[in-house]
């Protein structure tokens, strides 16, 4: 492995140097794993290190972020801590150990355990491979599962028979590591998933957590073949058993890409997209707004995300209607798209082929959103006028006026002002 560890950049260099350092001060073996360790092999960039330690992790973590000088966050249970750079890299660390699974799709008991038998609790053998830091066998490949060979091969292969069933997330993990890599996932991998999901293991497991793996697919750089795939081998009843990719979801999802292009291109200042949402909202669209609220409420999205999805199905015909008709005065656009959420304009976008939908949005985006008066309390206060209720008035007055371009100076604002106080 040394000729793919010369490859790295060389603030990856350093840190695996300084983790090299506290394995050997602390005489805790530690070991490069996991999805670095993968991407590594196939010569992906990833700046997210994965490093497990035989001993303590957490105790070893404590001393590479003391290094590192990098913060800190430990979780107990699993004997795991991430460190965070300031320059955005980032470093998990585990404690090796074995996992045993009480019932079908629960979380995991933890013991520790050897380098061998955290390598056998992992979800795919691409996944089970480990490089040693120190030792006799520094900087050579453990490959217990043959996982350099699948990679080379292209293939997806579970460890054991009983992979699906002890955790059914890797269902969704197997099919997104296949559509980012282009891979195949091996016939008796592949046979054991469609069984997992025909006996209904994904209704299983914590709602939470099927988020957050489905989350993790809707981020990916093809979020319309993931979902696709997983809709294919009819995974989604966990979510709705009436949910299907279809035609019209497919052609969506690539107007989505093309809007969230624009976006990012024209409007790189604003704040950042969440595009996983915006997918997630046009994924559900054939079910309806009754049971897309069940589906929401069952996945236990955050109250910021829930908001965002329901309010625009709630809103989204209305707004189209209103934005799909020529000479619509700038105040009126200010005032239906201001309240939306920038994931909930692009859907808007990407829904609708009007043009003036289209240009009213770009409009939006350039000039009005962000608009205020330039006139503030102090002002009103100035022109004798006592704080209270009427300021709010007053200020919406003042605002349409400067977005119909009536009033386009400070001057002409306390002008205007005046006049609506006279009257």
């Amino acid at each position: 492995m040394k000729r793919y560890l010369e490859k790295l950049p060389a603030e990856l260099k350093e840190i695996i140097n300084l983790a090299t350092q506290v394995s050997k001060e602390t005489n805790m073996p530690a070991y490069l794993v996991g999805g670095f360790l993968r991407d590594l092999i196939l010569g992906v960039p990833n700046f997210d290190i994965d490093i497990t330690v035989e001993g303590s992790g957490i105790v070893f973590a404590r001393k590479l972020a003391k290094k590192l000088k990098s913060d800190l966050k430990i979780h107990e249970r699993f004997g795991t801590a991430t460190l965070t750079l300031c320059n955005c890299l980032k470093v998990d660390i585990a404690t090796t150990r074995l996992e045993k699974y009480p019932t079908s799709a629960c979380l995991p008991v933890v013991s520790p355990g050897s380098v061998e038998e955290d390598l056998m609790r992992r979800d795919f053998t691409i996944n089970a491979m480990a490089v040693s830091l120190v030792g006799a066998d520094q900087q050579k490949l453990i490959d217990p599962f043959g996982g350099k060979d699948d990679l080379v091969a292209g293939k997806i292969r579970i460890l054991h028979d009983l992979s699906f069933k002890d955790d059914p997330t890797r269902i969704l993990r197997a099919i997104r590591f296949q559509q980012r890599f282009d891979f195949i996932i091996e016939p008796k991998t592949l046979a054991l998933l469609k069984d997992a999901i025909a006996r209904g293991l994904l209704n299983k497991v914590h709602a939470h957590r099927m988020r957050d793996e489905l989350v993790l697919m809707l981020k990916e750089k093809d979020p319309s073949g993931q979902m696709k795939r997983l809709s294919d081998l009819g995974g989604l009843s966990f979510l709705s058993d009436k949910l299907k990719f279809i035609k019209s979801t497919h052609d969506l999802f690539k107007s989505l890409d093309k809007v969230i292009f624009w976006f990012n291109k024209n409007f790189s200042s604003r704040r950042k997209l969440d595009t996983w949402l915006i997918y997630f909202a046009a994924f559900l669209k054939p079910l309806g707004l009754a049971r897309i609220k069940m589906v929401v409420s069952r996945l236990g999205l955050r109250k910021g995300e829930e908001k965002r999805l329901i309010n625009y199905y709630q809103q989204s015909r209305k707004i189209i209607l209103s934005l799909s008709k020529r000479g619509i005065r700038p105040s009126h656009i200010f005032s239906l798209l201001e309240p939306l959420s920038y994931e909930e304009i692009i859907l808007l976008r990407s829904s609708s082929q009007n043009r003036y939908l289209r240009k009213y949005i770009k409009d939006f985006l350039k000039i009005y959103n962000g608009m205020h008066p330039f006139v503030s309390g102090h002002d009103l206060y100035g022109l004798g006028i006592l704080p209270g209720p009427k300021y709010q008035k007053i200020f919406a007055q003042v605002l349409t006026a400067k977005l119909d371009g009536e009033v386009k100076s400070r001057h002409q604002e306390l002008t205007l002002i005046k006049n609506l106080v006279k009257h």
